[in-house]
């Protein structure tokens, strides 16, 4: 049975709804397990479970089956039919009203790409990032890094591991991402998270409709064990990130269109070790 327009905006016309919704759009293409969602948004699990219902049943959200987790992704086809036949209804098609902007590669002529990483704390994973991609960049990128509840400070092993590597560490620190919000910041061309609860948080809205993705990994400072094992983990989230940026900065920036470069990037934050 068709589901109607009207149905479907019943179902984002709930405050928590929404915030579901939208948590699972900015997760977009992930798929995220029942339990996440709860803790994000601070819900009990039968709240949780009532509002994926709901949203599932207007046809917004899709769930699957991992194992014993339950998890869920946002139905992008009905989400989109859903503005269609909005736009399509109430403008008329009008070419100024329903258009989405020609989808033109970004332009990389004569000027550097501004890449903010954003984690919690701002402390390890998002500071390798910075200072991995501003020394792997040859020029083409300028890499900033913040926290949505930042730390004080860089986590000292990660600095000593950035130290030994032989990267430039007089310009990290820790920072909010409300500093990258006030009118005067540069005005940045793409924003990756780097952990899952930054994801599930809602950012500021940049401006210029930088393009976004999750390239979450385990956080290496929250690891268990011996010295060695936490020494360990530390070289495979600096790995794991390295072979990452590396793909990112070999990417054909030039020739790809907006939605193409999306899927790229994506792509990226799926590598595995």
């Amino acid at each position: 049975m068709e589901i109607e327009i009207h149905e479907r905006l019943g179902a984002l016309a709930h405050p928590k709804r929404l915030d579901l919704f939208q948590l699972l759009m900015r997760r977009y293409p992930d798929a995220v397990p029942a339990g996440e969602i709860a803790e994000a948004l601070a819900l009990k699990p039968n709240t949780t479970s009532t509002y994926l219902n709901a949203l599932k049943a207007a046809g917004l959200i899709a769930q699957a089956r991992q194992g014993t987790s339950l998890q869920y992704t946002v139905n992008l086809p009905a989400v989109r039919a859903l503005f269609d036949g909005l736009l399509g209804t109430c403008c008329q098609n009008r070419p100024d009203l329903c258009l989405q902007p020609a989808q033109t590669p970004i332009s990389t002529h004569d000027r550097v790409l501004n890449v903010l990483f954003i984690c919690t704390g701002n402390s390890a994973r998002s500071i390798m990032a910075e200072a991995i991609l501003n020394a792997e960049g040859n020029g083409r990128f300028r890499a900033y890094s913040a926290g949505t509840a930042p730390s004080d400070q860089p986590n000292e092993m990660v600095l000593e591991l950035l130290r030994q590597k032989g990267y430039d560490l007089s310009q990290l620190r820790s920072k909010s991402v409300d500093e990258f919000a006030a009118d005067d910041a540069p005005q940045m061309d793409f924003v990756f998270t780097v952990c899952d609860h930054a994801a599930n948080e809602a950012c500021p809205t940049w401006p210029g409709q930088p393009l976004s993705a999750h390239w979450g990994l385990a956080d290496p400072v929250a690891a268990q064990g011996s010295d060695a094992q936490k020494q360990l983990a530390l070289q495979q989230a600096y790995g794991l990130l390295r072979n990452r940026i590396t793909a990112f900065v070999s990417l054909p920036f030039e020739t790809l269109d907006r939605i193409s470069l999306q899927h790229k990037v994506d792509d990226i934050g799926r590598m595995a070790e």
